[in-house]
């Protein structure tokens, strides 16, 4: 065989596959130029460990699927076993095929020993092997994009004439020693994206996501560095599963000296049987390197997602949706008038919430009756929907497809929908169980529903899709259902934006419990939170942005008094943190003042003013000394302009905090920078403004701007001030 390097935006990948058995990850890191074969053989040389006492007589070395039959005694990349027997594997190599984007070899060698040129499109890797003992075949699938993004999956085959029951196959990936320290996220509901970091010590990091959907403690991303990396600096890896199911991450340190990242999906016993020539495909597996800092992965991640065919290119909506302002509540005249109000103030989308189905004057009925209610809407929502679509905005209606009240015509009709083990019901979550998707005729019934609804209804151009539960005892047929209940999901919702291809669809789950790249492959934005105080906010959206732009991630202003925290904060402060993201309003806009009203709507024109920026730009975080003190930003990748906020999260030691840096303008330009305009400044505790504040705005050259910084004003703890940054030359 051969060794093959491939080289895209700063990353290399060198895969040693000279031997019989399975290749294994030389080097996954800073991009190594152009090589020869000799140098890759020196390279690959340079890099077996020697053999030391009390050790296998030959150098252990990390294949793509760590295996015991190789000396592996970490954690193994595949465990099964057919009725106790090929319980341990010893894959051969078959072949290694090298592709660029165009599908032709580059240099037109196939059997050459580089790949790649550095260059636009991506560079693949597909490698095949057996073990003829156990009965299986491997393929592993590597790809990396034209970003740096590295995409790998495995996919396993039974060769045998009887069934293989697949337990765990996840793909790993070497990461240097000089990792030493481990971020990744937590959370709960409205505490989602909590950040959590400490050095990476020997043994195993394990996150196991269990909830059946990606969970409010998901990891979300789990990052190795060197030593005190931050937002903008330190050389990072990092790896995301791909999967709205059960999951697993982790991170390895062996007393061997191998460090490794991996993850995949999390399977219960029996829940993956594959029949003879049946297959199984793990979840892709994100990975991405960068010496810049969390923003470098940032960087890779948010490029890879808007090059997507998918992402959305027209600018988002700001959306009103009407749960806050008026829950259950649902009266036509109202709602018409909350329409009117926000026209008013520069909506664009509005979205009926919970509560307009059969059944449903509360959250303990109705679920599953998907018809709308003509006790609430006599003349059906098209009334509602004509009046809103009148005024020029777009229409959106809630849902939750997946759940069902056990008080409803559907739970009545067919209690065998419900994903459970046999003979009993998983403990109730908010008066609700979750409807077995994968049950034929379930999904028969909700692809039916949804379709009427949307085709009897073609002003709806946007549905909230809600998930408000974790699934326990998730039974199929007797086995566990997870894995086929995700699938599913993935069905329907490709099946219905087939047939409604211009709807957009947002992945809500309690708020932020589904967020991962594999359902954002048939969604448009996600909700973050279910909570809009601000200050919690402001957390919640920095860590959500490590992967997502935050043209994905809807960020709606609440009212004065936060329904979740019932902590106040006043208008601008609530309209600084929903800027940065898709903008919206979940607040009762028809009891606020017309001064109030006006304020507003200068917020959300705002928004819209730098809505071309900061759903295009790059993403930046500050690393500031004073942990009350957060700054972000977004700059235009050609470096013309930027925004920044600068929030006070509560008081200080120091009683002026020190100056701020404004990272990612261009070095070599000169810019303006000026508070942003046609908007209230923040509340502040000061006698006399900064000197350059003073003065209305300062002109100072990216360099200064990015090493030496600016003075703020010494804001009231909840307040953020935001700066517009413009090029003058």
């Amino acid at each position: 065989m051969t060794i093959v390097h491939l080289r895209r935006a700063r990353t290399s990948l060198v895969l040693d596959a000279r031997g019989e058995g399975l290749p294994r990850v030389v080097h996954w890191g800073a991009d190594l130029g152009p090589t020869t074969a000799d140098e890759l053989a020196a390279l690959v040389d340079a890099t077996v460990p020697p053999v030391v006492p009390s050790s296998f007589d030959a150098p252990t070395v990390l294949s793509l699927l760590p295996e015991g039959s190789a000396g592996w005694s970490g954690r193994p990349g595949l465990a099964g076993h057919r009725a106790g027997a090929a319980w341990s594997t010893a894959f051969r190599l078959d072949s290694v095929d090298v592709q660029d984007a165009d599908g032709v070899p580059p240099g037109g060698d196939p059997g050459g020993p580089s790949a790649g040129r550095g260059d636009s499109g991506a560079a693949r890797v597909s490698v095949r092997a057996r073990d003829p003992q156990a009965a299986l075949s491997l393929t592993v699938e590597i790809e990396l994009d034209p970003t740096g993004l590295l995409l790998l999956r495995h996919r396993l085959r039974n060769d045998g004439a009887t069934p293989y029951e697949l337990r765990e196959l996840t793909p790993v990936l070497p990461v240097p020693a000089v990792a030493t320290e481990l971020l990744d996220l937590t959370g709960r509901w409205c505490r989602e994206r909590s950040p959590q970091r400490h050095p990476w010590p020997m043994g195993t990091w394990v996150r196991e996501g269990r909830h059946g959907r990606t969970g409010h403690d998901a990891t979300l991303l789990l990052v190795a560095g060197t030593a005190g990396f931050g937002f903008g600096h330190g050389e990072v890896w990092t790896v995301h599963t791909a999967w709205s199911g059960d999951h697993v991450t982790f991170a390895e340190r062996r007393p061997t000296g191998e460090s490794t990242l991996g993850g995949g999906e999390l399977l219960a016993p029996g829940e993956v049987v594959l029949a003879p020539g049946g297959e199984y495909a793990t979840p892709l597996l994100y990975a991405v390197r960068s010496d810049a800092g969390l923003d470098g992965l940032s960087d890779v991640l948010h490029t890879h997602l808007r090059a997507r065919p998918g992402h959305p290119a027209s600018p988002r909506p700001v959306t009103l949706n009407v749960w806050e302002a008026v829950y259950f509540d649902h009266d036509l005249t109202r709602l018409r008038e909350l329409a009117d109000h926000a026209v008013e103030v520069g909506v664009e989308r509005f979205v009926l919430d919970d509560g307009w189905f059969r059944g449903r004057r509360n959250d303990t009925a109705g679920l599953g009756d998907w018809f709308v209610d003509d006790g609430v809407w006599p003349d059906g929502l098209g009334p509602l929907i004509d009046h809103v679509t009148g005024r020029g905005l777009q229409f959106g209606l809630w849902v939750e497809p997946e759940m069902v009240n056990p008080d409803s015509d559907l739970f009545r009709t067919h209690p065998e929908w419900v994903l459970a083990a046999p003979g009993r019901l998983p403990p109730e979550w908010r008066h609700q169980q979750v409807l077995d998707v994968a049950h034929p005729q379930a999904y028969a019934y909700l692809l039916e529903r949804l379709d009427a609804l949307l085709t009897g209804h073609p002003g709806i151009g946007y549905l909230k899709w809600d998930h408000n539960r974790d699934l326990t005892e998730a039974g199929h047929h007797g086995r566990p259902g997870v894995h086929e209940q995700t699938l599913a999901v993935y069905r329907l919702l490709d099946e219905l934006r087939a047939r409604h291809p211009a709807v957009e669809i947002e992945s809500c789950s309690s708020g932020g419990a589904r967020v991962d790249l594999e359902i954002l492959r048939r969604t448009d934005r996600v909700w973050a939170s279910d909570c809009n105080d601000a200050l919690e906010r402001l957390a919640i959206q920095r860590w959500t942005g490590l992967l997502l732009p935050p043209e994905l991630v809807g960020t709606h202003i609440g009212p004065e008094r936060s329904h979740t925290t019932h902590r106040v904060h006043d208008l601008g402060f609530r309209a600084a943190t929903a800027l940065f993201g898709h903008h919206g309003i979940e607040w009762d806009i028809g009891t606020i003042g017309a001064e109030q009203r006006r304020e507003l709507a200068a917020w959300v024109a705002l928004h819209k003013r730098l809505r071309p920026l900061l759903h295009t730009g790059r993403v930046v975080r500050v690393d500031h000394p004073d942990p009350a003190v957060w700054a972000h930003g977004v700059v235009a990748h050609d470096g013309s302009r930027a925004v920044y906020a600068v929030a006070r999260l509560a008081t200080s030691v120091a009683q002026v905090p020190g100056p701020v840096r404004l990272p990612g303008l261009d070095p070599r330009r000169r810019y303006a920078v000026r508070p942003a305009a046609g908007v209230p400044g923040p509340a502040t505790l000061q006698m006399t403004e900064p000197g350059w504040l003073s003065r209305g705005g300062v002109t100072l050259g990216g360099t200064v701007l990015a090493t030496v910084g600016l003075q703020v004003p010494a804001l009231h703890p909840e307040q953020t001030v935001l700066l517009e940054v413009t090029a003058v030359d």
